[in-house]
């Protein structure tokens, strides 16, 4: 029942338990801070079938020559704090506001929202977080201070996905970001009966 954008539902709230039905549903919410609630669920949508990752040349040496450390639910919040100050082109504000970040920690506490931190020379450099279902990990935001950063947060995690045998990781909307690390805009059907698998 979506309109074309994916909008599907205004206001509700962000109790855990919603969240954790919307992500099992499709949905996703995403809204400024001033405005209601909005839930979506976009059609076509956005996935990574981890198996389908593009390591660049570059990537590979940053792996290789061990730029990075990688870390997973060591600093929950300071990855959300970093993801909503990221500035991002064509986009006024965050939608990862404080009443987002109290219900996403909730969520983090009962074991669904995890993060996956970057670490340079004893410094947090990038990272993302989003929700884990068990055979579907829902991206949420990702952050990078320095280049590749964030890339090789996502590659570590369509990693992670591969060896747990991970079915996608769902990345919601379209990014050429994203779309250069092998994501695919699939239909929403197709993507709805691989998350009720």
């Amino acid at each position: 029942m979506a309109n074309d954008d994916g909008l599907l539902a205004v206001g509700g709230d962000l109790a855990p338990e919603r969240l954790l039905l919307a992500y099992k549903s499709g949905i996703f919410p995403w809204f400024n801070d001033d405005a209601l609630m909005l839930w979506w669920s976009p059609d076509p949508r956005m996935v990574l079938f981890p198996e389908e990752i593009k390591v660049s040349k570059s990537m590979r040496k940053v792996i290789r020559d061990k730029q990075f450390r990688l870390t997973q639910n060591t600093c929950f919040a300071e990855v959300l704090d970093q993801c909503a100050k990221v500035e991002r082109k064509g986009q006024e504000g965050t939608w990862i506001t404080p009443k987002m970040k109290a219900s996403y920690t909730e969520l983090h506490n009962k074991g669904f929202a995890k993060s996956y931190e970057v670490w340079e020379d004893g410094n947090l450099v990038g990272g993302l977080y989003g929700v884990d279902l068990g055979h579907v990990f829902c991206g949420e935001s990702m952050f990078s201070l320095k280049p590749n950063a964030s890339k090789f947060a996502f590659i570590s995690l369509a990693m992670e996905c591969i060896e747990k045998g991970y079915e996608l990781i769902d990345c919601q909307v379209h990014t050429e970001h994203l779309e250069s690390l092998g994501a695919t805009l699939i239909p929403r059907s197709e993507f709805m009966k691989i998350l009720k698998s």
